[in-house]
């Protein structure tokens, strides 16, 4: 099928007909397989490579008999996901899910903290609620191996072109982007994940970037207003919260770097790196809380995002790490307090602060929008 009758060809996820001929690609992709076996049997790959990989081979090919749609790729997926979250958190809560329709197709924005994890939890909650999955948007940074693209597609991922750096050149990747979005929700109809700004917020302050907004209007500002496409792609904000972020002491040592004025260039696998640590890494308690659905009543995009960090950190659970964070110790035991403090213990005076602040923030937002809330009332 060339771009023309397929013209998401190259972004998309992989369809079910695609599913047989990926997965044979992917079992005779010899990087894939000594990955796996290296990270599965490493003793045994180390002395004995050839035949640790035909071992490993040998299990891909009987686990990827039973797939043939996205579906199954998904069911075993599911199967990864419930190991990795009773090892790695203590309980997963949800709110919100319930006001959404079961067969509704929704562009759900959400803060972002971990790169695989926060699509993968409200990916968990709305597979257990036996509602569709989503499609989730990943950057093509990330997908820098083709096996890895692969096997995110088959996940029903689909690709952001970050790489496009030629004005011409990011114009259409952004065009095409947009135009996909709309057309998965209003004539696909599967829901979309997004996270509501490139990169994570390693600082804790969950803010909405206007130009997702604008890129979301791109395909669109020739046939209707900025208010009517945020109605028709159904934009729901997402507050994913967790007690603990694997990730926090690199973060810190990173935004440390950068506040003293250094220059700081990421490893070659810095970011695979962290989406292990991002999986692996323990959690604690995590909460999703899905939003209300967008009305549509403003033109602008920077109105916009305001509305959607609102509902984001408005409804962000504060944990005990983040109340600790900010000094609201009532009611919290010394114990936790020291055993949270004792998790900085390695890093320098400056990179605690700032590891510190970040747990803080979500508290201090919604003491802002609590106060703002509390103004307009008077207000009026």
């Amino acid at each position: 099928m060339n771009s023309t009758q397929d013209p998401y060809s190259d972004i998309r996820p992989y369809k079910d007909t695609e599913v047989s001929a990926v997965l044979d690609s992917l079992l005779h992709n010899d990087e894939l397989v000594g990955a796996i076996s290296h990270y599965k049997f490493p003793r045994f790959y180390k002395w004995l490579p050839g035949a640790t990989k035909s071992v490993v081979r040998i299990g891909m090919a009987r686990q990827f008999g039973d797939i043939e749609t996205v579906r199954d790729f998904q069911a075993i997926v599911a199967g990864f996901m419930q190991k990795m979250i009773g090892r790695t958190t203590s309980n997963i809560t949800c709110s919100g899910i319930e006001n959404l329709q079961p067969d509704g197709a929704y562009l759900f924005i959400s803060n972002h903290r971990d790169i695989a994890m926060d699509p993968a939890f409200l990916n968990w909650m709305l597979y257990h609620k036996k509602m569709q999955t989503v499609r989730i948007a990943i950057g093509d940074n990330l997908l820098k191996k083709e096996y890895v693209a692969d096997l995110m597609r088959l996940n029903k991922s689909f690709i952001v072109k970050r790489s496009a750096k030629a004005p011409r050149e990011m114009m259409k990747a952004l065009t095409q982007l947009s135009s996909y979005i709309d057309y998965s929700l209003v004539s696909d109809e599967p829901s979309i994940w997004i996270a509501q700004r490139e990169g994570r917020a390693k600082d804790g302050d969950d803010k909405t970037d206007a130009a997702l907004l604008k890129m979301l209007y791109m395909s669109q500002r020739k046939l209707r207003s900025f208010a009517q496409m945020t109605q028709r792609l159904n934009i729901v904000p997402v507050s994913i919260s967790y007690e603990f972020d694997p990730c926090d002491t690199a973060k810190a040592k990173e935004m440390a770097v950068k506040a003293a004025g250094g220059s700081y260039v990421k490893s070659e696998f810095e970011d695979i790196e962290s989406i292990v640590a991002g999986i692996t890494g323990f959690k604690g308690d995590v909460h999703v809380h899905f939003g209300d659905a967008l009305e549509g009543n403003v033109e602008e995009p920077a109105a916009l995002a305001l509305q959607i960090d609102s509902q984001i950190q408005g409804n962000y659970k504060l944990h005990e790490s983040n109340l600790i964070a900010a000094g609201q110790l009532q009611n919290i035991s010394e114990q936790k307090q020291q055993q949270f403090a004792h998790r900085f213990a390695a890093l320098t005076e400056p990179q605690k602060v700032i590891a510190i602040s970040a747990y803080a923030k979500p508290y201090f937002n919604q003491q802002k929008i609590q106060c703002n809330d509390n103004q307009e009332s008077n207000d009026v």
